[in-house]
């Protein structure tokens, strides 16, 4: 029997509802207890490698390739349920989740060999290099330069705003290989050192965002993943498994700020009643309930896009503008509805508001999600 209005069937229900259960019981308290400080990155392996037993980062891979053969769509909810208790948690697995898809699909034989049945059983950490300090979503500018040097690549470049970078144990590096020829490129962290420094931010410290520094690292070329001039056309596929990901970041956050403020709602009397009961506290959670399906209709649509091979990179923004906004809503909305306890560290709400707000930045702000819909609406292009 399936689920019409979610997508999944009575199996499908189940694994969501045990894992939901795993993360309440077991993995929340730790990382509560653990506190607002850096994760460990035998923490996080720890972790990742325990909720790879309930389908994260191996659903959507093939049984051949080490996955179970399951969807997209499903990895989404799963990978939701995750960001409703930590994003800090659903940041790293996301990056293991896009690298391991990467591998499966574009890196030669004896790359895929050597990597992807660790990050599927969580024992690695992966990142991808895309950003640096002058390029974010305009990916053509990629500065960082791989030059060829007979059997290897001599690269040279600064990459930013890396997720898992302090703890990356190899890094999937988007490089400049001649004019306008973009190519992804393995650096296995111990044969081919880069510089890491750690990036502080507003909130997400948990994980690791960094700055990876590279001074003419020689690479073998067979480290070169997929064809070399590919990478533009590689990375924006990324994007698109990527942005759906991020979607789930924000309306699984923004259903943990929804639930906080019902109970809190429910508990705390104002007037001789609870504030639940007045109209405009009500108002709002029924507004962070319609907002939040919304979203994880949005995303599931697009995840089922991706199942079916088709092309959905508006349906993929359109997720991700509207998962990551409505969190920045919710989480607003949830404060206010704690009145001044929400600013508090007592209670999580403030946590939320402030890991929300960073949520339409990665993989393209709000506004390029909404050039990229027009341009499919329009057919023109506010890109070059």
């Amino acid at each position: 029997m399936t689920n019409s209005l979610f997508g999944y069937d009575d199996d499908e229900g189940l694994a969501i509802d045990t894992l939901r259960r795993f993360l309440d019981d077991k993995l929340e308290p730790e990382i509560r207890a653990h506190g607002d400080g850096h994760f460990s990155k035998t923490q996080l392996t720890g972790w990742i490698s325990q909720l790879t037993d309930f389908g994260l980062i191996n659903a959507p891979l093939p049984e051949e390739a080490g996955g179970l053969g399951q969807s997209w769509r499903l990895h989404l909810r799963l990978f939701e349920e995750v960001a409703y208790s930590s994003i800090d948690l659903a940041i790293p697995l996301l990056m293991n989740v896009v690298c391991a898809s990467i591998i499966h699909t574009l890196a030669p034989d004896h790359l895929r060999e050597r990597y992807l049945a660790g990050l599927l059983r969580g024992k690695f950490m992966a990142s991808m290099g895309i950003s640096e300090p002058n390029v974010g979503s305009d990916v053509s500018g990629v500065r960082t330069r791989a030059v060829r040097d007979g059997d290897h690549w001599v690269i040279s470049g600064e990459k930013t705003w890396i997720s898992n970078g302090a703890h990356s144990d190899f890094l999937i590096c988007t490089c400049s290989t001649g004019d306008g020829e973009l190519t992804h490129i393995l650096l296995e962290r111990h044969e081919h050192p880069y510089e890491v420094r750690a990036i502080e931010k507003m909130a997400l410290n948990g994980q690791s965002t960094a700055q990876i520094f590279l001074d003419d690292v020689r690479v073998p070329v067979a480290n070169t993943i997929g064809q070399i001039g590919d990478g533009l056309r590689n990375t924006l596929a990324v994007f698109e498994r990527a942005r759906i990901h991020v979607a789930a970041l924000g309306y699984g956050l923004a259903r943990r700020a929804r639930d906080e403020a019902i109970r809190y709602a429910r508990d705390r009397t104002q007037h001789g009643k609870p504030i639940a009961a007045h109209q405009l506290i009500a108002d709002k959670i029924a507004t962070m309930a319609m907002q939040i399906d919304a979203a994880r209709l949005l995303g599931l649509r697009a995840a089922s896009m991706i199942d079916e091979g088709k092309r959905c990179d508006a349906e993929c923004a359109m997720a991700k503008w509207y998962g990551t906004e409505i969190a920045v809503d919710a989480t607003r909305q949830a404060v206010q509805i704690h009145g001044g306890n929400g600013v508090t560290r007592e209670f999580i709400v403030e946590r939320l508001a402030r890991e929300a707000i960073v949520l339409p930045i990665p993989d393209g702000t709000t506004e390029i999600q909404k050039l990229i819909v027009s341009r499919s609406l329009t057919g023109i292009s506010a890109f070059k």
